[in-house]
């Protein structure tokens, strides 16, 4: 039922870099924030939706759609912009993003646009549903594969875990869970509001076939999604580090940008460094 696409790495890379342009520009705009989170999960997202999924613009509810889930809702505008660019809706829609009455809020809301799967944002609900999903497809013997894209903060909820532990009693394996292993979450380091760490090892003792990968290696994202499953019979962990507001050198790593918006002059800078000038 997909789409073939035939997108080179390079032709990827340059949409990441058109998204997170996007990205600065969408945050400027609505005076939104949450713009460094969101920047760091483009990679993710653009090795899913052109390098790995099957799936179908045109038929947004294929009952045999692979699906992804943003798990950490904060980073909607990743994924609007990320659909939009895939052609699951027009360039108008993506513009309206935060303004009064649009069906683009500030964290994605369940069938409000082609391609979004779940409402989410009050995090720890992706992966359930996420298992849900893939409990389903496997009663009804049907092919599609689930991928949970989620943040390393969302991994202090109990109900991640809960899934996680659920996951492989079930043998889910079709279902995928992304960590974007940012290493911040809103008022500190990750790793100093909760000991995450090993993360890679606490998925493996949860009995889910576990990867740790960088987060903005393209090629090495789309090859690891395009393995789920991966014979092994479990579901699949994939700790991607990644670097919070990845792509503009202003923000790269500064929590700050957690909660700031930037200014005209900074689209400028950023579109500057991204080339888009």
């Amino acid at each position: 039922m997909s789409v073939a696409l035939d997108t080179s790495l390079e032709e990827m890379q340059a949409i990441a870099r058109r998204i997170r342009g996007r990205l600065v520009q969408m945050s400027h705009r609505a005076q939104t924030p949450h713009l460094a989170s969101s920047l760091s999960c483009v990679d993710i997202l653009v090795a899913a939706y052109w390098g790995a999924l099957d799936i179908d613009p045109s038929q947004p509810h294929d009952p045999l759609r692979d699906r992804v889930i943003l798990s950490k809702g904060h980073a909607a505008t990743t994924l609007y912009a990320a659909l939009q660019a895939r052609g699951y809706f027009s360039e108008e829609l993506l513009d309206s993003y935060g303004t009064h009455g649009s069906i683009l809020a500030e964290h994605p809301s369940p069938n409000s646009a082609p391609g979004i799967e779940a409402g989410t944002g009050s995090l720890g609900h992706g992966l359930p549903i996420g298992l849900g999903m893939a409990v389903a497809g496997r009663i009804q013997k049907q092919d599609y594969r689930v991928c949970v894209v989620m943040s390393d903060g969302e991994c202090n909820e109990g109900s991640v875990w809960e899934a996680a532990m659920l996951a492989p009693a079930q043998k889910l394996e079709k279902l995928v869970a992304v960590v974007d292993y940012n290493k911040w979450q809103a008022t500190g380091r990750s790793n100093e509001v909760m000991a995450l760490e090993p993360l890679k090892d606490k998925f493996t003792a949860f009995g889910w076939s576990a990867y740790e990968t960088d987060g903005h290696d393209i090629a090495g994202l789309v090859e690891l999604l395009r393995n789920v499953p991966d014979g092994s019979g479990k579901p699949v962990a994939i700790v991607a580090h990644t670097v919070k507001g990845k792509g503009v050198s202003y923000m790269e790593d500064d929590n700050n940008w957690h909660y700031r918006i930037p200014t005209e002059a900074e689209v400028a800078a950023a579109h500057q460094e991204l080339g888009l000038a």
